[in-house]
C-alpha cells in the first residue's frame, strides 16, 4: 500500500511539474483541443446526417431526419454513424486548440497593443474573427477530406460495393482520401472551398463571442461565474452566429463534393457562382438545409465543448485572461502600468 501510494505521489509530482512547466499558450492549445476532440465524437451522427442533407438532397431530404437515421442504421450499421468522424477529430483537435489559443493570443495582443480600446464586445468579435480565420488556414484539408468521407455512401457487407453511386471514388479512410485528392488536383484541391470557410468562419467566430461577451454582461454578479450561465450563454451565441451564416456553410460543403456533383451538371467554380446556382437550381431553402439539425448539434456540442475547456483549464492551472495579460506585459509598459492595472480591475474578470 505504502509502494503504491509513493507512487502515486510520485506520478502527482511529475505532473505538477510538467504543468508548471508548460507555457500558458501550451495549455491553452491541450484543454482547446480535449474540447473540441470530446465535443465532436458527441455529436458525430447529427453532424453526418447534417452533411448528407446538404449535399445529397434527393436522397436524404426526401426521408427526413429520423428516416435518415433509419437509411445510414440499416445500410452502414452504427459505425456508419461515424464516417468522417476521425478526418473530423483529427481536424476538430488542431483546429479547436488553436482557435481558443489564437482568441487568447489575439485578445491579449490587442489589448497590449491598443490599451485604448476598451474591454467590451468589439474586443471578442475582432480576436474571435481573426481566431476562426487562423484555425481554418490550418485545418481546411483535414475538414475537405471528413467531408468527402461522410459524403460517400458505401452499402454494409450485407449489400456489396455496387450500392455506391457510379462515377464516385471509393475511399478507404483518411490517408487514402488526402492521396487520391492531391493526386487530381493537387494543393488547391486539398484547399477547395476555404473560401467560403474564410467568409462564414469570421463572422461566425467573431458574432459568437460577441454575443457571448456582451449576453454576459447581463448575468448578476452573483451567478458569472457559473457553468451552466456560461454554457446557456454560449449556446444561444452559438446558435444565433450560426443562423446568420449557414448558407456560406452549405456552398462549402458542395464545393468540396463539386467533383461528385459535376457528373450530373456544370462543374461549380467558385464561391459566388455556387450561391447563385443553388439558389436558382435547388431554390433559396436548400441555402438552410440541414439547419435544424445543426441546431440539435450545436447546443450540446457548445455546452460539452465549454464545460471541456474550463475543467482543463481549471486542471491545467490556467490563469485567469486579465492575470495573464499582465504578465504578458513587456518590461517597457511599466510607466503606463498603473493604469493598465486599474483597467484590469475595473473589467470583468469573469471568464
Amino acid at each position: 500500500m505504502e509502494k503504491k501510494r509513493d507512487g502515486g505521489d510520485q506520478m502527482g509530482m511529475f505532473f505538477d511539474g510538467v504543468v508548471e512547466a508548460m507555457p500558458v499558450f501550451a495549455k491553452e492549445l491541450v484543454a482547446g483541443g480535449l474540447a473540441g476532440g470530446i465535443a465532436k465524437t458527441v455529436v458525430a451522427p447529427l453532424e453526418r446526417v447534417k452533411i448528407l442533407f446538404q449535399t445529397r438532397r434527393a436522397e436524404f431530404q426526401s426521408i427526413g431526419l429520423f428516416g435518415s437515421f433509419q437509411k445510414i442504421a440499416r445500410t452502414e450499421g452504427v459505425m456508419g454513424f461515424y464516417r468522417g468522424n476521425g478526418a473530423s477529430v483529427a481536424r476538430i483537435i488542431p483546429y479547436a486548440a488553436l482557435h481558443y489559443m489564437a482568441y487568447e493570443q489575439y485578445r491579449r495582443w490587442i489589448i497590449l497593443t491598443f490599451p485604448d480600446m476598451g474591454r467590451g464586445p468589439v474586443l471578442d468579435l475582432v480576436a474571435g474573427s481573426f481566431a476562426g480565420g487562423t484555425a481554418v488556414l490550418f485545418t481546411h484539408p483535414l475538414d475537405l477530406v471528413r467531408t468527402k468521407l461522410a459524403y460517400q455512401i458505401v452499402g454494409s457487407a450485407k449489400l456489396n460495393a455496387k450500392t455506391v453511386l457510379k462515377n464516385e471514388n471509393i475511399y478507404k479512410g483518411i490517408i487514402d482520401c488526402f492521396s487520391k485528392t492531391y493526386k487530381e488536383a493537387g494543393i488547391r484541391g486539398l484547399y477547395r472551398g476555404v473560401a467560403p470557410s474564410l467568409y462564414g468562419i469570421f463572422p461566425y467566430a467573431g458574432l459568437k463571442f460577441y454575443f457571448y461577451e456582451d449576453m454576459k454582461r447581463h448575468v448578476p454578479a452573483e451567478h458569472k461565474n457559473s457553468i451552466v450561465v456560461k454554457l446557456v450563454c454560449g449556446s444561444v451565441a452559438g446558435l444565433l452566429g450560426q443562423t446568420f451564416t449557414y448558407p456560406l456553410d452549405v456552398v462549402r460543403r458542395q464545393m468540396q463534393v463539386q467533383r461528385h456533383l459535376a457528373s450530373n451538371g456544370a462543374e461549380i467554380k467558385g464561391t459566388i457562382e455556387t450561391l447563385v446556382m443553388i439558389a436558382q437550381k435547388q431554390g433559396w431553402k436548400q441555402l438552410f438545409s440541414g439547419l435544424s439539425i445543426n441546431y440539435l448539434k450545436v447546443v450540446p456540442s457548445v455546452a460539452i465543448g465549454f464545460t471541456v475547456y474550463d475543467l482543463m483549464k481549471s486542471c491545467l492551472r490556467v490563469p485567469a485572461r486579465d492575470e495573464a495579460v499582465i504578465e504578458g506585459a513587456p518590461q517597457n509598459v511599466h510607466t503606463s502600468g498603473r493604469s493598465i492595472t486599474n483597467r484590469l480591475c475595473c473589467s470583468d474578470t469573469s471568464e
